[in-house]
């Protein structure tokens, strides 16, 4: 958050001088949805980590509805594992903050009261143990990116020589990453004799919660064994599918939100209104009635998370890395482009024969929303912002398509472009020679392969493909070398805009 939305508490739009409170909801305008509950009788059941935008948008809204039902004993209690700034600006609103809907038909304001408090674990990690480890806390729930996993995703193991682990297995009372506070909660949990929470991912992992159990339990053998040992046996790893776009918070989002409140929220949340939870019913410690909100509780998530990573994440992605090479800021304006919505519904239809989904599921009818949701000019989803990471995110929006693709003896030219487009990004200078603020875990090591390379597809390409934490063996794959090396020389040739207009899918 910047100092002038700090300052923005003290000036007030039009001379008001109101902040976000439970103190002054009832000054809110009548048409501004409220917590429908008595906040005080609300007592903390999750956990979760990372309390990012993503989190208030999507389950936080969930829990917020079942309060309103009277699930009272599962409200949530936020960390942040880097950052003071969410806390800072909901602390002084009671963890209030307004929930702006965005379509092409207006927005619809509602203040979501399900936060209760929030943590910063840099400040006392200890604090934050004793909240995962208390009887009370039922789940921990987790958005903490891709990255924050600190493993290697094309295998999805521990990434041991990963600093943060490095750290938290020397310091295991003060640590630093998810996978350490997770791992020091539940041993003083098995200490106590205090029975285990149920760890719940809600990020973008390929099969979530079979991933994160294993790099947990892989982490917590290098502890100790018997740790280990009991975790496997005893801890529930949920796999989930979540889906809503979330856009970054401007500060003309909170002007605007503001002047609707006629007070000031720090740090609302803009969205739209699709909004998806899918959720493997494996709770031993118990849960709230989800499915009363809306969640859809299944057996098996895994043929609906690969739908949604290798369908909307995919597309996403290689709208991104294009449509920011060809100078769009957002995806709703690289999708005015009909060249650039056609490359995307293409790499949907690519994935289609690599899915297998339950007999009802209509894709094409899901390819079709997707791109509506994609074209939506309320949202100002920034290519930039959706570019970060690329280098965890590849395996499994991409390249797990491609490997089934080529296993099928089926053409990948159409990713092939894309991860075309995400090689091209990560050399850190655009089209116009500019430089490029790449956000990414291994930006240092990809700018340097780069440099190395220079501008030749012919050195560039395969210089990439070589980062096995990447493209494992995907990478040495002849046919991949061929597809990425011809699709990165086209990109250099005619710039994006122009490579996706001529884009054929032989």
């Amino acid at each position: 958050m910047s100092s002038d939305a700090a300052k923005s508490e003290l000036s007030g739009p039009n001379g008001g001088s109101f902040r976000l409170s439970n103190a002054s909801l009832d000054r809110l305008p009548g048409q501004i949805r409220r917590p429908r509950y008595d906040r005080s009788l609300i007592s903390p059941g999750i956990v979760h980590l990372g309390i990012g935008a993503f989190h208030r948008a999507h389950q936080a809204v969930v829990i917020d509805d079942l309060l309103a039902g009277g699930a009272m004993d599962w409200g949530i209690v936020g960390a942040s594992l880097r950052s003071p700034e969410t806390r800072d600006a909901l602390a002084p609103q009671d963890g209030l903050y307004t929930l702006a809907v965005r379509s092409g038909a207006g927005t619809d304001h509602r203040v979501i009261g399900s936060v209760l408090a929030i943590d910063v674990a840099t400040e006392k990690p200890g604090q934050l143990i004793a909240r995962l480890a208390d009887p009370a806390t039922r789940i921990v729930s987790l958005t903490v990116t891709e990255k924050g996993y600190c493993h290697t995703p094309q295998t999805g193991d521990l990434d041991e020589r990963h600093p943060e682990i490095i750290h938290d297995l020397q310091n295991p009372g003060t640590p630093r990453s998810a996978i350490g506070f997770l791992v020091a909660a539940l041993a003083r949990r098995r200490i106590a004799g205090t029975a285990p929470f149920t760890v719940l991912s809600c990020d973008n992992l390929s099969a979530n919660g079979h991933t994160v159990g294993r790099i947990v339990t892989q982490f917590a053998a290098l502890r100790s064994r018997n740790l280990a040992k009991w975790i496997e046996a005893e801890v529930a790893f949920p796999s989930t599918m979540v889906d809503r776009i979330v856009p970054e918070t401007t500060e003309a989002d909170r002007t605007v939100i503001s002047s609707a409140l006629g007070m000031i929220d720090a740090w609302p949340v803009v969205t739209e209104p699709f909004t998806q939870w899918i959720v493997e019913d494996r709770f031993p410690a118990g849960r709230p009635d989800f499915a009363a909100a809306g969640v859809q509780m299944v057996s098996d998530v895994t043929p609906f998370e690969h739908m949604k990573l290798r369908l909307l994440n995919a597309s996403h992605s290689g709208l991104a890395y294009l449509g920011y090479l060809a100078g769009f800021e957002t995806i709703a304006a690289t999708m005015t482009d009909e060249h650039f919505a056609a490359f995307a519904r293409q790499v949907m239809q690519d994935a289609v024969p690599t899915l297998a989904m339950p007999e009802e599921t209509d894709l094409a009818a899901y390819s079709s929303s997707l791109l509506q949701r994609f074209s939506n000019p309320a949202l100002h989803h920034r290519t930039w912002q959706i570019a970060m990471d690329g280098s965890q995110k590849l395996p499994q929006r991409l390249l797990a398509t491609m490997q089934d693709r080529l296993r099928l003896g089926l053409p990948i030219n159409t990713h092939a472009l894309a991860v075309a487009g995400w090689m091209r990004y990560v050399t850190g200078t655009d089209e116009q020679g500019r430089a490029i603020d790449v956000r990414d875990p291994l930006a240092a090591k990809l700018k340097a392969l780069a440099e190395r390379a220079g501008p030749a597809p012919e050195r560039l390409a395969p210089a990439l493909l070589e980062v096995d934490s990447i493209f494992g063996a995907l990478g040495a794959d002849p046919r991949m070398h061929s597809a990425v090396t011809e699709a990165l020389t086209k990109l250099y040739a005619l710039g994006a805009r122009r490579a996706v207009q001529t884009f054929q899918t032989a």
